[in-house]
């Protein structure tokens, strides 16, 4: 690519759960406490996604003090439709600074003739300043989120100062055929560090732990079928009368 393509914003709202898979064997669910980067990279296709790009988290910066809060959900048991009890533990009022940038996905070779990296840009930066082409979430789907434009480090933030804080070992994220020439589902472990109140993001291939999951089958693009083309999608948002 010829630029960058890096976009910064805001997210922010008033619960996420990034869920620990350690604790939803028994049915409850407790977040972690920072966002993962699978989770970040679900925000920005939120934002604006095509299978012809994909999108790299570069870094997070925590602004608010990380605070959880505990809830009573009655989800329905899957056996018989009837209604269970469990606890979701939840982080609340979370804010964060995202700092990313897309590049081409090199193993989608039949959709290069998309690949438009002016027009994606601009895309991208004009569904960010209207809020996203699709709803936000904060690891799930009770979780509304909303973003907005900024400049990353702007403000000041809880961790500012802070001594760097180590998380284990977390999710990084999930690796699905379509980003691979090997037809195979992967997930992704490493052991981020907060310094300064930023996470800097490993890329995907820089896991220390990746491990196979299942086979999966790459989704077919046929143009004008089930995708609209970059071109069309750029005249459309240009003349979406918003400005």
């Amino acid at each position: 690519m010829q630029y960058s393509n890096t976009i910064t914003l805001h997210v922010w709202g008033r619960y996420a759960l990034f869920s620990d898979p350690i604790t939803r064997v028994g049915g409850e669910k407790f977040s972690y406490p920072v966002p993962t980067y699978q989770a970040v990279k679900g925000i920005l296709e939120s934002i604006y996604w095509k299978p012809t790009i994909i999108w790299v988290p570069d870094a997070i910066r925590i602004l608010n003090p990380i605070e959880t809060e505990s809830k009573g959900i009655r989800p329905i048991r899957y056996n018989n439709g009837t209604n269970d009890l469990s606890i979701y533990t939840y982080l609340v009022n979370v804010s964060y600074q995202i700092k990313a940038h897309f590049e081409w996905n090199m193993h989608r070779p039949d959709l290069a003739g998309d690949r438009n990296e002016n027009k994606h840009y601009f895309i991208a930066k004009r569904m960010l300043e209207r809020g996203g082409r699709r709803d936000i979430f904060l690891g799930t789907r009770e979780c509304q989120g909303y973003v907005e434009p900024c400049k990353f480090h702007e403000g000041a933030g809880a961790y500012d100062d802070a001594p760097p804080m180590p998380f284990g070992l977390m999710v990084h994220g999930i690796t699905y055929a379509d980003e691979n020439d090997e037809g195979q589902m992967y997930e992704r472990l490493w052991q981020p560090v907060m310094k300064d109140g930023v996470i800097t993001f490993i890329r995907p291939e820089e896991c220390p732990v990746i491990r196979p999951i299942r086979k999966q089958r790459t989704k077919v693009f046929v143009q004008d079928k089930n995708l609209q083309s970059c071109d069309d999608l750029y005249q459309e948002v240009t003349q979406d009368g918003l400005d």
